[in-house]
């Protein structure tokens, strides 16, 4: 079973992902053909990280939550569904337009639209940490760590 701890590791490694190549997807170092070319690997991965974590939550995650008493857990679960379509298009669409085949040719439209595709991810991350999270822990499907930390404190050793 996945936990929440989990998810907030594959957060963590996706945005240091994102950050990794945002600090690689400039001009400069893009003229540099070695860096070019771990630039579109990097962003593969960032494309199958992205698509690994969506099927996880799809999963383990969700079926849970559609069939949970609390109308309000079964509209979040629908909610964050719904908003993986469009991400997985965007990535889908991104991939056959960009990456496909390997020409390593980074324009400013290229660029602009990585950028947007980063942005769609952060966002959902934060929409995940700041409202589908803590849901999840007030319903007891998962604990944080904080309350964790206080209940071993609280059991004798």
């Amino acid at each position: 079973m996945t936990t929440l701890e989990s998810y907030r590791h594959n957060h963590a490694e996706l945005r240091q992902m994102i950050e990794d190549l945002r600090s690689l997807l400039t001009p400069e170092q893009l003229r540099i053909r070695p860096n070019a070319k771990t630039a579109y690997e990097l962003l593969c991965d960032l494309g199958t990280k992205v698509r690994s974590h969506l099927a996880e939550e799809d999963r383990s995650l969700y079926p849970s939550l559609l069939i949970h008493e609390d109308p309000r857990v079964k509209s979040i679960a629908w909610g964050f569904i719904s908003g993986e379509k469009p991400l997985r298009k965007t990535f889908d669409d991104y991939h056959k337009h960009w990456l496909k085949n390997c020409d390593f040719n980074f324009t400013e439209d290229f660029l602009a639209e990585t950028h947007e595709v980063f942005d769609m991810v952060d966002k959902r991350i934060d929409r995940e940490e700041q409202v589908l999270f803590p849901k999840l822990v007030e319903i007891g499907l998962f604990q944080d760590r904080a309350t964790k930390r206080g209940l071993s404190q609280l059991s004798p050793e």
